[in-house]
């Protein structure tokens, strides 16, 4: 089943007299439940389709039908009811509010999606241990080291349940042991059946996926099956062995 079709996708930035051809006619077809990264160097244009995919942002040209639903020619608050509902976002910078728990960062999609107090609370805490971190749910941001808020990103961005779990630069703030983790995290999130699209510039980080998009100036350079993806644990293995030798 196809939860992602675009077609002839583009977007032009127009600024003063320089005009911008982020992206110049990009199709792809993603299933529920794939695994894929899209990749490419600075100015490829990965995060303006990783924008357009998340319905951050709209194309200029082209059509995207995001399950079974065409979005290219939503309304602000449209898109914005389709990211609720739809996608969960994890960022590079995790994005959590530093002054409430972690349990209470988890919930705040679930406020705009209308769940009681105690809804919220007992679906928060059950994301939460789902992705290991039960016992830190009353903990704030800055008590918790880089890899747990991340993890505390992850069990927000799956809350509501989302359709599509799009992470950008997911470990890029992260160290190599909690890189290993996270993406391990990911990879049990994929067993499960959910769709995860993971933005990338590191070629080790895109090798984690199933399937690789690659993008320069504007195009699809290639789009390519994973033969052998990256095994989290055998990689987090291999580097606690080199750390005791």
């Amino acid at each position: 089943m196809k939860i992602i079709e675009t077609k002839d996708i583009a977007k032009r930035y127009v600024m003063g007299t320089e005009v911008v051809d982020a992206l110049k006619s990009i199709s792809i077809s993603i299933n529920k439940g794939e695994y894929v990264a899209f990749m490419g160097p600075s100015g490829s244009g990965k995060s303006t389709l990783m924008n357009i995919i998340g319905c951050l942002d709209s194309p200029t040209g082209g059509s995207y039908v995001l399950n079974g639903k065409d979005v290219s020619d939503m309304t602000e608050n449209e898109l914005a009811e389709i990211r609720n509902k739809e996608i969960g976002f994890v960022f590079q910078t995790f994005n959590l509010l530093p002054r409430i728990s972690s349990r209470d960062n988890v919930a705040l999609p679930l406020i705009y999606a209308g769940f009681s107090k105690s809804e919220r609370t007992d679906k928060a805490q059950k994301v939460l241990e789902s992705v290991g971190l039960g016992d830190r749910s009353t903990h704030r941001p800055n008590e918790l080291s880089g890899g747990q808020r991340q993890r505390v990103a992850v069990a927000r961005a799956l809350v509501n349940n989302p359709s599509i779990l799009l992470a950008d630069e997911p470990t890029g703030n992260l160290d190599t042991k909690t890189s290993y983790e996270i993406m391990e995290l990911f990879e049990e999130i994929h067993s499960g059946g959910n769709t995860i699209i993971m933005v990338t510039h590191e070629e080790d980080i895109a090798q984690y996926a199933h399937r690789i998009i690659r993008l320069r100036d504007g195009l699809i350079e290639s789009d390519i099956v994973n033969p052998n993806p990256t095994n989290p644990r055998e990689m987090a293995a291999k580097l606690a062995a080199e750390q005791e030798d």
